[in-house]
């Protein structure tokens, strides 16, 4: 970075306006106590902007006085950010010039030499009538519409020598030309206009409610196959190739295309009895719901994808007390609640469980895969179901 001094000539003080010391005092009033100093660059450029776009040394100290800050504090935020001006400037526009990589292809070495040429041949210098100044700056943050100049809070951006030209004219006359693109691109869409979403309909508003009409007319008839439709098949490939299409599984008819939101409204109106039987068979809060809904539409989604069965399952122990599952090595008090929370209480039913099975329940548990085939829970759990209790010292294995 240049190094950066403030300018030999300085005026002899500095006092804010009466409207921009009210502003000042409000805007430091928006700070906690001992935090008022984070208000100085907020005020720098106030008084930056007062001062005709450049911050005199007078300035600086008097918005470090309004904060209680050392001078020199002020003065080192000053001479570090480039966007404060420490030398007088042109007094209808100075002009910053992107000459960061993307600008400097698409020519931004053109509007430096019209700078040169119109304004003065060194930056931060102002032309003969003190109306012009400019610089060369980094990156402005607007690539995609490269060159790019600034001129105070606005960006010009496609431009030519010509039209650059042009801008400084309008600004030397007091009529500032519309900021933004100057070839007429929206935003940084396509220079050669948009190339996909180009149907008008997608934004003239005709399709608002459409869905909703749809999901009216068809919500009763979904509604009804919803609650006859197993949990276990609502993820299958054919009740999804059905939904896609607005008709339900068992229905010949087609109906029209439903809204994604709708699809899910009538999901979960069919599936509140199987979350409410999965919670225990009584009636649950919202949140309890959500939560177990959300448990069995993945393990639905896992079944989907991989085929597989969902193991036997209980909402309750068998005579009201499961077996001690912590006797599985590998198997500890909070793998335990886990075990309980999803049905499995007894040592049978770790027993009979399949390859498909073991796939299913390491689904489940993030980070979880192997450990039942690596452990040899199936085995423990046959041996165990049998009657069959290990003979270990206290933090050793079970002997097969």
């Amino acid at each position: 970075m240049a190094v950066r001094r403030v300018h030999p000539d300085q005026p002899a003080d500095f006092t804010f306006s009466a409207e921009n010391l009210a502003w000042a005092r409000e805007t430091i009033a928006k700070y906690p106590p001992g935090k008022q100093a984070s208000a100085v660059i907020p005020l720098l450029w106030r008084a930056q902007e007062q001062s005709g776009g450049w911050l005199p040394e007078p300035a600086i100290r008097a918005v470090c006085d309004l904060l209680g800050m050392a001078y020199i504090r002020g003065m080192e935020i000053a001479t570090f950010y480039t966007m404060f001006q420490l030398s007088p400037v042109g007094t209808k526009a100075h002009v910053q010039v992107c000459g960061t990589t993307p600008c400097m292809l698409r020519g931004s070495r053109d509007l430096i030499a019209v700078c040169q040429h119109r304004i003065n041949e060194h930056p931060h210098t102002p032309n003969e009538d003190g109306t012009l100044s400019w610089e060369e700056v980094e990156c402005i943050g607007v690539c995609a519409n490269a060159p790019v100049a600034q001129i105070g809070k606005d960006t010009f951006e496609d431009l030519t020598p010509e039209q650059f030209e042009k801008i400084l004219d309008g600004f030397v006359a007091g009529k500032p030309p519309k900021w933004g693109s100057q070839t007429g691109r929206t935003a940084s869409c396509p220079a050669t206009g948009p190339t996909s979403l180009t149907d008008k309909s997608l934004y003239d508003g005709s399709t608002i409610g459409a869905w909703k009409k749809r999901f009216e007319e068809t919500s009763g008839a979904s509604d009804k196959a919803e609650e006859t439709t197993p949990p276990s098949a609502l993820a299958s490939p054919t009740h999804k190739a059905a939904v896609a299409e607005g008709s339900s599984p068992s229905s010949p008819n087609a109906a029209p295309p439903v809204h994604p939101a709708a699809l899910t409204a009538m999901a979960n109106t069919g599936l509140v009895k199987e979350l409410e039987a999965r919670g225990g068979g009584k009636a649950l809060s919202a949140g309890e719901l959500d939560k177990i809904k959300a448990d069995m539409q993945r393990d639905q989604a896992i079944a989907a994808a991989r085929g597989i069965k969902d193991p036997e399952l209980l909402s309750e122990p068998r005579g009201g007390k499961g077996d001690d599952l912590s006797l599985i090595w590998g198997v500890a008090d909070k793998m335990v609640e886990k075990l309980n929370s999803i049905g499995i209480w007894h040592f049978d039913q770790i027993a009979k469980w399949t390859p498909e099975n073991i796939a299913w329940f390491e689904g489940r548990l993030d980070g979880f895969k192997g450990r039942v085939t690596r452990d040899k829970w199936i085995e423990q759990a046959q041996k165990l179901a049998s009657g069959w209790r290990p003979e270990t010292k206290a933090g050793e294995r079970p002997k097969d």
